[in-house]
């Protein structure tokens, strides 16, 4: 199981601090896909996901144990 921490507005348009996924291995353009098709949440494309507290490659794999965190980007005035 691969658990995925969120913040701003993510986290509010999901309503949940993190989500899980059953699979054991997902690579980081897999997520951005389940999240935009589950979530609807269109700004996946923008924000950073890191991977056990780096920023991680399209093509990075995330593993089972591994500490996934997404980071919209930030807005304000």
């Amino acid at each position: 199981m691969i658990k995925v921490l969120l913040f701003a507005d993510l986290q509010e348009t999901v309503g949940k601090e993190f989500i899980t996924f059953e699979e054991n291995e997902l690579t980081v353009t897999a997520l951005r896909t389940e999240i935009k098709n589950s979530y609807q949440y269109t700004q996946i494309d923008n924000a950073m996901v890191a991977i056990n507290e780096e920023f991680a490659r399209e093509d990075e794999i995330i593993k089972t144990g591994d500490i996934v965190a997404i980071i919209p980007p930030i807005s304000g005035g």
